[in-house]
C-alpha cells in the first residue's frame, strides 16, 4: 500500500543580487528577493512504500493458499475413505474380536495319579509303565512295597474262613446226630411209657381183686409216671435242635454267622490289597512319571496322564468380553512353538468369574484380571499337532457365528 506524503520544500536561500535572471517586480523579470532556481523549478512530491503493510498482505496470501490446499486434501481423503468402506468395516471387526490367553490341555484335563487311600508311607516297588505309554482304564500302573503285608493278611483271612466253615460243618453234623439219637430215645420212651401204663392198669385190677398188695400197685403206678416224664424230657431235648432244616438250628445259625464274618474279613483283606496297586483312573497316555521304584511319591503323585486323542484349549476370557462369546464360535489359536494355527470351536463356557490363571509375559499386563474359563475343542488335525504341547500357552482369537454371517 502506498501513501502520498506532503511535498518537501527546499530550504530558502536569499537571491543573489548579481543574478541577471532574477525576476523583476513588475512581472517581466525575476521577482526581487527570490533565486532564479526557485522560480523555475516546479514543486516535487515523493511517494514512499511502507514495508510493514506489504508483509501483512503476503501473510494473508500464504494463509489463503494453505486453506485452499487443506480443503482439497480433505476432499481427497473423503473420497479415498468412501472407496475403502468395506476394508474399514473389516478393520473394525478385527478391533472388536475377542482375544484371550489359553493353555493346551487333553480332554478332561491332566490327571494326577497318586497313591491309593490308606497306602501311608509306602514306596514304589515296581513301575509298570513309561512316559508315552497308552493304557486303558483300570490298567495296573505301579505296585507299592506294602503288597507283601497285604497278601499275608489275605492268606490269614482265607484260613479264618476255612476254620469257621469247618466249625459250621461240625455243628450241623452234631445237630443231625443229636436229632437221630433223640428220635430213638423218644421212640423207646414211648414204648416204655405205654408198657408202664398197661402194667399200672393191670396192677390196679389185681389190687382191687386182692391179688396183690397196695405196695405192688403203687410201684407199677410210679413206673408208669416215670415213663411218661421220660417221654416229655426227650421231646424237650428234640425241640432244642428244631424240626426244620439243620441250618435253622440255633447252633448251626451261630456257626453260619461266624463263617459270614470270616468271609467279610477276607473281602476286606482283598480290598486292602488295592492299597498296594496303583491303577489308571482313565483311558489315556502317561505324560510324566514323578516317582521311580524305591521312591516315596510326593505331592505331585506317581505320574500324570491325559486323553491325548482329543485336545482342548482352556482360555481365560475377560469378564467384559464374555458376552460376545457363544457355544459353537470358531477359535484360532497360535503360539511361537506351533508350525501353524490350531482350529477349534467353543464347547463350554464357565459359570463362574475368577482370577486369571494364565499370565501374560508382558510386565505391563494386568495380573489380577477377572476372567471366565472357556473350553475350546480342537478339530482332529489340530488335536494331532497339539498332543506334544500339553500346557503350552497360546493366544486364542474368537470369531462369532454372527460375525461370520
Amino acid at each position: 500500500m502506498t501513501v502520498v506524503q506532503p511535498a518537501h520544500r527546499e530550504p530558502f536561500e536569499p537571491p543573489s543580487v548579481s543574478d541577471p535572471a532574477a525576476p523583476s517586480g513588475d512581472g517581466g523579470g525575476p521577482l526581487p528577493g527570490l533565486p532564479l532556481e526557485a522560480v523555475r523549478r516546479p514543486l516535487r512530491t515523493t511517494r514512499v512504500t511502507s514495508r510493514r503493510p506489504a508483509r501483512k498482505w503476503l501473510g494473508v496470501a500464504v494463509i489463503s493458499l494453505v486453506l485452499i490446499g487443506g480443503v482439497l486434501f480433505g476432499r481427497k481423503r473423503l473420497s479415498a475413505s468412501a472407496s475403502t468402506a468395506v476394508p474399514a468395516t473389516s478393520a473394525k471387526a478385527r478391533t472388536d474380536q475377542v482375544v484371550g490367553l489359553g493353555t493346551i490341555l487333553p480332554a478332561g484335563g491332566v490327571v494326577t495319579v497318586a497313591t491309593p487311600y490308606g497306602a501311608g508311607d509306602a514306596r514304589v516297588a515296581v513301575l509298570k509303565v513309561e512316559e508315552g505309554d497308552r493304557v486303558e482304564r483300570g490298567a495296573l500302573l505301579a505296585v507299592l512295597d506294602n503288597e507283601r503285608t497285604l497278601l499275608s493278611a489275605i492268606e490269614a483271612a482265607k484260613a479264618g474262613v476255612r476254620v469257621r466253615t469247618a466249625s459250621r460243618r461240625q455243628v450241623t453234623s452234631f445237630v443231625r446226630a443229636s436229632r437221630a439219637e433223640l428220635s430213638a430215645q423218644l421212640a423207646r420212651a414211648n414204648v416204655a411209657a405205654r408198657s408202664a401204663a398197661r402194667e399200672s392198669d393191670r396192677s390196679k385190677a389185681l389190687w382191687e381183686s386182692g391179688a396183690i398188695s397196695k405196695q405192688a400197685y403203687d410201684q407199677r403206678r410210679t413206673a408208669r409216671d416215670e415213663a411218661a416224664r421220660e417221654v416229655e424230657r426227650v421231646r424237650a431235648a428234640m425241640s432244642r435242635f428244631g424240626r426244620g432244616s439243620v441250618y435253622a438250628q440255633a447252633d448251626a445259625v451261630v456257626a453260619g454267622r461266624n463263617v459270614d464274618s470270616a468271609k467279610v474279613e477276607l473281602a476286606r483283606a482283598k480290598s486292602d490289597l488295592a492299597r498296594a496297586h496303583v491303577r489308571a483312573p482313565i483311558a489315556g497316555t502317561v505324560l510324566t512319571v514323578h516317582a521311580d521304584p524305591g521312591e516315596r511319591p510326593g505331592s505331585q503323585g506317581i505320574l500324570t496322564m491325559g486323553n491325548l486323542e482329543q485336545m482342548t484349549i482352556e482360555v481365560d476370557v475377560y469378564q467384559t468380553h464374555i458376552g460376545r462369546v457363544a457355544i459353537g464360535d470358531a477359535v484360532t489359536a497360535s503360539a511361537p512353538a506351533l508350525d501353524r494355527a490350531l482350529i477349534g470351536r467353543v464347547s463350554k463356557i464357565g459359570l463362574e468369574v475368577g482370577r486369571q490363571q494364565t499370565m501374560d509375559p508382558n510386565p505391563a499386563a494386568n495380573t489380577d484380571a477377572r476372567v471366565v474359563k472357556v473350553t475350546v475343542t480342537l478339530d482332529a488335525p489340530s488335536s494331532v499337532i497339539a498332543r506334544r504341547f500339553t500346557n503350552l500357552q497360546v493366544t486364542a482369537a474368537f470369531t462369532s457365528r454372527s460375525g461370520d454371517g
